[in-house]
């Protein structure tokens, strides 16, 4: 089975540039959450936002 990853919204983006990978994860609110493959493409968008996203496995 494909392992899942968790990612929460907590803090809205300072730049257009967190905004639009934010986009790309699906997250568009504060505290909005989307569970996505847990793979390098999606764990390098997470890394680019890590301080204002949590993630936690599913």
């Amino acid at each position: 089975m494909e392992k899942k990853i968790k990612v929460t919204l907590k803090k809205r983006p300072a730049t257009e540039r967190l905004r639009i990978i934010l986009l790309g994860l699906g997250l568009k609110k504060t505290n909005s959450s989307r569970v996505l493959p847990d793979n390098p493409s999606i764990r390098g968008m997470v890394d680019k936002v890590s301080h204002i996203v949590c993630v936690k496995e599913a």
